[in-house]
């Protein structure tokens, strides 16, 4: 079935065209990379908090937190640099995989590159679930690195060439969806294998799972027109649009791509191009919104919930079962990003996603400054322990309808094609950066800050908020080709883009 949807152009007219089903099944396949990224998130925390696990890679970690001496605070039981290591290497290939991935993307076109991705995610998950000795589980999270900055580069371009402008915030947070998802599943398959002895190798090697359903899918999905134009193939790109429009008569628009695509041809060398005056303001969010969403804390909140819930005194089952919980409520609270952010736009759901987390941030690390004080003493109630929870609960939820999805959002819609794939491959590496940092030094801050963490991250959402308030224009349904007529209306940013005149054939002229 297929709805009639006025698309947007590239120089502001109107064209006819449909919400394809061909569209949604595609976006819904290439969204599956999303599964990669979303899984390993999951599966991390809970693989790090099982005995069996511990005591074959790191029993240093283990015999710490059986440690009953009282000599050791309970916040600094997981406190390893082997074991945070085993965590965060595999942001820190991430961040390497995306230079890669930009010029993969760029040269052979957004499904090479989730293809690519889906095969490095494959070989490092057996790698893992096999794992004889710390080496080899090292090798396979430096592969599972990969497969992740590849799939983070390519799928938000693919996703936001591939929609109408009017449902693109849509079809793009799909992506999200995905990752929610890849993070529930994982969880809920930790708490089943928890207690098996080799219950770590499962847990790890199901990841293959996703891995082998996005290299077989990519197969099937076709190219976007703009990388299609973009690698010359333009007969191609024309019936692709064509099939995603569902509609012959999409000249005007082709005609449009085919100038954006000409235009960027002209430049270069990207990387240097997008560090002109002229594209600050595409360079500063697809750097700094990012590194705001690492610095929401919600990535360790993600792949350290179990070893976070046992630290606070929650049995291991009752630890697992909480990060299902967050998982579950992760998902639901995506739907309503979907359902809204084309409805009233990126900019009310960035503010208020903000306010929420920072007031539930302030009053978790508040009530267990009250019960733990600095050394842990003493433990939550059945009734403390659910509103703990509770209000965790609520600040993934403001996560996961706002910076969450738009964290992916915005920097894939805000580039030109001169500039978009360099522009996605730093977001993507930003954000690896700075999972790769927050992850490693994680659990060492836990010792030290305790309770004051959660005000430490508390501080970083409050001004976030106040950026986006004082920076960000709304770029709802603004088709991505145009965004240079949002910065220029800006009172900021209009001092770093130039006029853009339009001539008799409606080509932008700078």
């Amino acid at each position: 079935m297929a709805g009639g949807v006025l698309v947007a152009s590239t120089n502001g007219r109107q064209y006819e065209g449909k919400v394809t089903m061909f569209v949604l099944v595609t976006c819904l396949v290439a969204a599956m990379g999303g599964l990669l990224f979303g899984y390993d998130l999951g599966i991390t925390g809970g693989v790090t908090s099982m005995e069996p696990f511990l005591v074959k890679f790191f029993p240093g970690v283990y015999k710490q937190m059986k440690d009953e001496s009282g000599h050791e605070s309970q916040y600094c039981k997981f406190d390893n640099e082997l074991l945070t290591l085993f965590t965060s290497s595999l942001y820190l290939a991430a961040l390497i995989a995306s230079f890669f991935a930009s010029t993969t993307t760029r040269m052979l076109g957004r499904k090479a590159s989730m293809f690519t991705g889906g095969l490095f995610f494959l070989i490092g998950a057996l790698l893992n679930g096999f794992a004889v000795n710390i080496e080899m589980l090292i090798i396979g999270r430096l592969l599972l690195g990969f497969g992740v900055g590849y799939c983070n580069q390519s799928v938000p371009v693919y996703l936001s060439e591939m929609a109408p402008a009017k449902i693109r915030g849509a079809l793009n947070m799909g992506f999200q969806m995905m990752i929610t998802i890849g993070i529930l599943g994982a969880n809920i398959i930790n708490y089943f294998t928890s207690n098996l002895e080799s219950g770590w190798r499962i847990s790890l090697g199901i990841g293959a799972v996703p891995a082998i359903l996005l290299c077989i899918g990519s197969f099937f999905l076709g190219d976007t027109p703009n990388s299609m134009i973009e690698r010359g193939q333009k007969e191609g790109a024309k019936k692709m649009l064509q099939k995603i429009r569902g509609i012959d008569n999409v000249d005007e628009e082709f005609q449009d791509l085919i100038d954006a695509s000409e235009e960027a041809k002209k430049v270069e060398h990207p990387w240097k191009n997008i560090t002109q005056l002229r594209y600050r303001p595409q360079l500063t969010f697809c750097s700094l919104i990012p590194f705001f969403q690492q610095l929401t804390s919600i990535n360790v909140i993600m792949f350290y919930a179990p070893v976070l819930f046992k630290t606070l005194g929650f049995g291991n089952n009752a630890s697992l079962m909480s990060a299902v919980i967050t998982g579950g409520v992760n998902v639901l609270a995506t739907f309503v990003s979907i359902f809204t952010v084309d409805k009233f736009g990126r900019k009310i759901l960035f503010l208020e996603g903000g306010v929420q987390m920072f007031i539930c941030q302030i009053i978790v690390g508040s009530m267990i400054a009250i019960k733990f004080g600095v050394r842990v003493e003493g433990s939550f109630t059945h009734i403390e322990a659910n509103l703990l929870l509770f209000f965790i609960c609520l600040y993934v939820s403001a996560f996961a309808w706002s910076w969450g999805p738009l964290g992916w959002l915005v920097p894939s819609e805000i580039c030109s094609l001169e500039v978009r794939s360099a522009g996605q491959a730093t977001n993507v590496a930003v954000n690896m950066l700075f999972t790769f940092f927050i992850a490693q030094v994680f659990l060492t801050m836990l010792c030290h800050l305790k309770f004051g963490l959660f005000f430490f991250f508390a501080g970083f959402v409050l001004i976030m908020t106040i950026f986006i308030v004082m920076f960000f224009p709304e770029t709802n349904n603004v088709p991505i080709e145009e965004m240079n007529k949002v910065w220029k209306s800006h009172w900021f940013w209009t001092k770093f883009v130039p006029d853009v005149v339009v001539d008799q054939d409606h080509k932008a002229v700078a």
